[in-house]
């Protein structure tokens, strides 16, 4: 449930906003054309991106560049709710500030090519302290015009450029518009172990559940649900013989959400439950 959503704009564009929200809550967020920068302030949020995963806790922040997201946000312990702050970056409002050159730290030198899709980290003061500020004008909108939006943003990018996790995020920044590709079945391999749904690898492939269903049966020889299925079990059956994790955490760790679910599939896949394969293969 969302219970409270503000924005500040900047040429016609939402450049700031900020959400607070009453989990569980899952957003898909597909950005073609834009970058953004998500401070949290309360709860945890978990991402993904074509072939990553990051989670992002309180006073944590996360950059994402340009392609294909989607996030599932979790309420904070105390207060129940989750509270964010988002910065979107656009290609037309940045050569519009910055008179049509972007600054160094943005641009990717010749030869290099885009690496990660997101990178988390845990900001500092002086990042704490821009969010606060950021924080007032929301409470005070009547202040914010134009001009102010321009230094606000361009404080953010000095902030990174200059932050303790400036060498890790330089990569990101200079090629916030240049997303990576990867193929259909890059995708799927890389999220095979995820607890997300057919609708989730979906909006990660760009695609529609429908064309989704229909390009994996192409691409794969399966439907996706008997695939993804088969692939869990086979992983899971494997952890058992080379580890002492309980079933209840090799379940997880495969990706499945349901312990009972888990051991009902395992018995119908191997004739026997977990518990019962560890023993029985162990001794052979």
């Amino acid at each position: 449930m969302i219970l409270e959503h503000k924005t500040l704009d900047l040429f016609g564009k939402m450049v700031f906003e900020k959400a607070i929200l009453r989990p569980p809550f899952k957003k898909a967020n597909p950005m073609e054309d834009e970058a953004c920068f998500m401070y949290l302030i309360k709860g945890e949020n978990r991402s993904f991106s074509d072939v990553e995963e990051t989670v992002v806790t309180e006073k944590e922040a996360l950059l994402v560049k340009c392609g294909n997201f989607f996030s599932q946000m979790f309420p904070s312990q105390t207060t129940g709710t989750y509270e964010a702050i988002a910065v979107h970056f656009y290609p037309e409002v940045l050569t519009k500030i910055y008179a049509n050159e972007y600054p160094g730290f943005l641009k990717r030198k010749p030869g290099e090519g885009p690496k990660n899709a997101m990178v988390s980290f845990k900001t500092d003061e002086l990042l704490q302290k821009y969010f606060d500020s950021v924080l007032f004008y929301f409470a005070n909108p009547e202040l914010v015009n134009e001009e102010l939006m321009i230094l606000k943003l361009k404080e953010l990018f000095l902030l990174l450029e200059n932050t303790q996790n400036a060498s890790t995020l330089h990569d990101i920044l200079s090629g916030l518009f240049s997303p990576k590709t990867y193929s259909f079945r890059e995708i799927i391999e890389a999220h095979l172990y995820a607890d997300i749904s057919l609708e989730d690898l979906a909006v990660l492939t760009n695609n529609s559940l429908s064309t989704f269903k229909r390009e994996f049966r192409k691409i794969l020889n399966d439907s996706p649900g008997r695939y993804i299925k088969h692939k869990k079990l086979k992983k899971a059956a494997e952890m058992l013989l080379i580890g002492d994790q309980r079933v209840s955490e090799v379940a997880y760790t495969c990706g499945f959400n349901d312990v009972t679910g888990f051991s009902k599939s395992f018995r119908e896949k191997y004739g026997v439950s977990p518990k019962s394969y560890r023993i029985v293969n162990r001794q052979n």
